[in-house]
């Protein structure tokens, strides 16, 4: 008796379900969910709660943390110009961490259980109706770390800060893109840019914020989709 493929049951928990999929996680990770709220992701009440925030929450609780970071290097010395310069090179380098997580882990190919529940669920947790206001103390180690010894104390602060930034505008920017309506600009073609991405042609168009990355690594698609309307 042959049994049927394993298949993800949207009414459950969908952690510790994608694991499962094996040779049909490729195909399952790339289709769109429609669901009102989103999937749940455990059943757990309260490790569910830690992964849903509403949208404000990110820029109202990290902006002034970023404003912070900036006031310790003018503190420490910097004039707001050399403050300002650091800011946007933090900004430059998330551009950079944006584009590798999204590439190499997000769509990370393995045949791991756990790797594969891990990857789908930061990926949709990023695309549904709620954010995760707890990544960027998961993201800030691996960023503040290398500031704090390549560069000098006074602008360490401000480069982290500016990479926490550049960290806001993502997340609110994803979430944007999939539940926002732009009628034209570059939120437009944002858009049009990132569901080129999810449902056509998944192993290229990895920016979120920017396309600067792809052209840089040969990822930019040649084609994208007319129809911005999902």
């Amino acid at each position: 008796m042959v049994s049927k493929p394993f298949a993800v049951d949207l009414n459950k928990p969908i952690v510790f379900q994608v694991g499962h999929l094996g040779e049909a996680y490729e195909k399952w990770v790339h289709q769109p969910i429609v669901t009102k709220d989103g999937p749940r992701f455990f059943a757990n009440d309260f490790c569910e709660l830690l992964t849903r925030t509403k949208w404000w929450v990110i820029p109202l609780v990290w902006l002034p943390v970023v404003c912070w970071l900036v006031c310790i290097s003018t503190q420490r010395g910097l004039t707001p110009t050399e403050a300002a310069l650091a800011v946007v090179g933090g900004i430059f380098i998330w551009t950079l961490l944006e584009y590798c997580l999204h590439r190499f882990l997000f769509h990370i190919k393995t045949r791991s259980y756990w790797l594969r529940n891990f990857a789908q669920g930061k990926h949709l947790s990023l695309s549904t109706s709620w954010l995760p206001s707890q990544a960027p103390f998961g993201w800030a180690t691996p960023c503040f770390s290398p500031s704090r010894y390549s560069y000098s104390v006074c602008a360490a602060p401000a480069l982290f800060g500016g990479g926490l930034l550049g960290y806001v505008t993502y997340d609110c920017t994803h979430y944007y893109l999939h539940h926002g309506k732009p009628s034209k600009g570059y939120g437009q073609i944002l858009k049009r840019y990132h569901l080129n991405h999810h449902f056509k042609v998944q192993n290229k168009g990895f920016g979120i914020t920017s396309s600067i990355w792809d052209h840089v690594f040969g990822t930019f698609p040649a084609t994208q989709v007319s129809d911005i309307s999902r």
